[in-house]
């Protein structure tokens, strides 16, 4: 099988690390040209929108499983419109990775992939008209990926502990879902070998306040964990303060049945722990 990735950012480098011995050949495109050195394949093209070059449109043409993880912008989904016309012709199999985020604010609640998505924000309108767009290019033969929060190597609770940066904001109610890294690419992987295109939600076992994640990893480290402050009183950006605008617990039941993803971290304090014993945040 031949693989290309739109979108060489941080799940889709772990997943080639993890998994693209699995493909006969690999390629894709990045934001920045610098970047190339970084991921272990010489087909690495600049794409950040607008007219793609003809390598790139060629080795799409070539690629047996496509994998797309550019989000879309204020104006849509530069991949899709730049390529949807490409993949008019032979079938391939389309794995989009999308986000939990377009469930919206349930208060709480468990949701599944049969909930309606609930797109009050710009940005889970996009992706909402990305899914479908993703799906209706690949005639129906897309696997959507919802991912929950993400975190590994380089990017975990450590980190921001270490860097300063790291805050406990308190909002009665809320909780998240987070999904490893590792256990993304896993999914990745039973997405491509499923026959069928689908809907899957990609996320722990134990959605969960914020606040708590960094509590454990300062613990983990023996440092005290940051004070709380008051969802309501924070000072926050815009951007940060839309990512408290919903609380849902999201199954990943679906996943585990259709896809038969075993995760290898299925709470946080399984992932921070792995990410200590490695080394992070020391």
């Amino acid at each position: 099988m031949r693989l290309f990735i739109l979108g060489l950012g941080y799940s889709a480098r772990h997943f080639v690390r993890q998994h693209g011995g699995s493909f006969s050949h690999v390629a894709g495109t990045v934001r920045d040209p610098a970047q190339r050195a970084d991921l272990g394949s010489p087909e690495v093209d600049p794409f950040s929108g607008g007219r793609p070059s003809r390598e790139t449109i060629q080795r799409i043409r070539d690629a047996d499983v496509l994998l797309v993880s550019i989000p879309p912008g204020s104006a849509g989904d530069p991949a899709i419109a730049a390529f949807g016309d490409v993949l008019q012709g032979r079938r391939r199999k389309v794995v989009y990775l999308s986000t939990i985020g377009v469930y919206g604010d349930h208060g709480g609640a468990w949701v599944d992939e049969s909930t309606p998505p609930q797109a009050v924000l710009d940005r889970t309108r996009m992706r909402v008209a990305a899914e479908q767009d993703w799906t209706d290019a690949a005639r129906g033969d897309a696997a959507i990926l919802r991912l929950a929060g993400i975190y590994g190597p380089g990017r975990n609770a450590f980190v921001t502990l270490r860097a300063g940066t790291a805050r406990r904001i308190v909002k009665p109610g809320q909780v998240f879902n987070r999904i490893h890294v590792e256990d993304i690419a896993s999914a990745i992987m039973a997405a491509v070998r499923h026959a069928r295109g689908g809907t899957w939600n990609v996320c722990d076992d134990e959605p969960a306040p914020p606040q708590d994640v960094i509590a454990y990893a300062a613990k983990l480290m023996g440092v005290a964990p940051p004070p709380e402050e008051a969802f309501a009183t924070a000072e926050m950006s815009a951007m940060a303060r839309s990512f408290y605008a919903s609380s849902a617990r999201v199954s990943n039941a679906k996943l585990k049945r259709e896809l038969g993803v075993t995760l290898a971290y299925p709470t946080y304090r399984h992932g921070l722990d792995a990410l200590w014993r490695e080394g992070e945040g020391r």
